[in-house]
């Protein structure tokens, strides 16, 4: 009979235990070190939602995909900046933005925008793909979500970059005021006020596409279309 020692067996050195994988921030530090592909496997981990980012605030997918690569290429020259008083997540998406908003400053200092036609506008293309065995959708329904879509898009277009980054963070990205406040790099209550004066500016450009109030009920601030919902606290408005 073979004695039990109460011990755990000898760990079989040809299957080694899965090792957890790296987080962000030892993704970054790998980077740092020299690790070739830590940084790669860093943006895939937050890929979509960075173009989401980046396409919703500059509004054109080609805007959009070049403001993403100099974000990139920015943050792989500049990660042994990085001071760790953020989220890796929250740092990367700040570059992104930044990215972004430095393109529609020159686009602005170029020309004049002029709000483009519905049929000039681009499709989004982050939306999930349709299987083919989904229910059918009635047209007539699809023409006013692209309706309503490229409302907002044209509406977002008339806002300053600093109120359409804010609204993109928080209302189209549910980003919390907290959150978009580390992304922008300001306080809380200047996205609050950016929020505010960004949804009173497209209340009049969105009225017509906003769905119909229940009679009885009262309507809150409205907010873009396609967020998640938002607290009843007040907003904070900086004063001119």
């Amino acid at each position: 009979m073979t004695e039990r020692t109460g011990r755990d067996p000898a760990p079989d050195p040809s299957h080694p235990p899965p090792t957890a994988e790296p987080d962000d921030a030892a993704l970054l530090r790998a980077h740092v070190a020299g690790d070739p592909d830590a940084f790669g496997i860093l943006f895939h981990r937050h890929r979509d939602r960075l173009w989401a980012v980046a396409l919703r605030t500059t509004g054109d997918p080609e805007e959009a995909a070049d403001a993403l690569q100099d974000a990139l290429v920015s943050a792989f020259r500049r990660a042994g900046g990085f001071r760790g008083d953020a989220a890796v997540s929250t740092w990367l998406h700040r570059v992104v933005v930044n990215a972004c908003l430095d393109r529609l400053r020159r686009r602005r200092v170029r020309r004049a925008e002029p709000l483009p036609e519905a049929d000039d506008l681009p499709v989004p293309i982050d939306g999930p793909a349709v299987p083919a065995s989904a229910t059918v959708v009635d047209p007539a329904d699809l023409a006013v979500d692209h309706e309503r879509r490229t409302a907002v898009l044209a509406a977002l277009g008339t806002l300053s970059p600093e109120q359409r980054a804010a609204l993109v963070l928080v209302d189209m990205e549910g980003y919390s005021v907290e959150e978009a406040a580390g992304v922008l790099g300001c306080a809380a209550g200047t996205v609050k006020s950016r929020c505010s004066r960004g949804r009173a500016r497209l209340l009049p450009l969105l009225l017509e596409h906003a769905p119909r109030e229940v009679p009885g009920n009262p309507a809150g601030e409205p907010r873009v279309p396609g967020d998640a919902g938002r607290s009843g606290a007040p907003e904070e408005v900086d004063r001119p």
